[in-house]
């Protein structure tokens, strides 16, 4: 029997040229949203864009994910931190959830210092739903700033 967890990352679109740097440190340090897979052996099996607004490769992408065995996939941290945040991250979540009955997580590494001190100084957050959003990706004050 298999017991490894095998994810997929959907990475916003802005990012596209993201090398994945942050969310693979996190992934094999076990921090930030992946911080739920400590002690578990985790196995990537998908990583890709959300195609660009409104989110054109979610259909595509979770479905591929899925074929390959994959059992969470993770909407990267740059769908929260990016300017604006995604406003289509609830409507990709329940899409996800209900046409592939696969899990998803909200976030990757750890939130950077630099963008939660900005985020914070316009407001951004502030409404009470952006709380349960942002709960797997905030962490302590020295992690922040180590993904700075």
């Amino acid at each position: 029997m298999d017991d490894r967890q095998r994810i997929g990352i959907i990475i916003c679109d802005r990012y596209k040229t993201c090398a994945g740097g942050k969310c693979f440190r996190a992934l094999r340090n076990r921090e930030g949203a992946f911080s739920i897979y400590r002690g578990i052996e985790v196995e990537l099996a998908g990583f890709t864009s959300c195609g660009g607004c409104p989110g054109g490769n979610i259909e595509y992408a979770g479905e591929e994910m899925v074929k390959n065995g994959v059992t969470v996939i993770h909407l990267a941290t740059g769908f929260l931190v990016g300017y604006p945040p995604c406003p289509s991250i609830d409507h990709f979540t329940r899409f996800m959830e209900e046409r592939y009955r696969v899990r998803v997580i909200v976030g990757t590494h750890p939130i950077p210092a630099k963008y939660l001190a900005i985020h914070e100084k316009l407001g951004t957050w502030k409404a009470p739903e952006w709380k349960q959003r942002l709960d797997a990706t905030l962490a302590d004050e020295a992690t922040r700033a180590a993904y700075d």
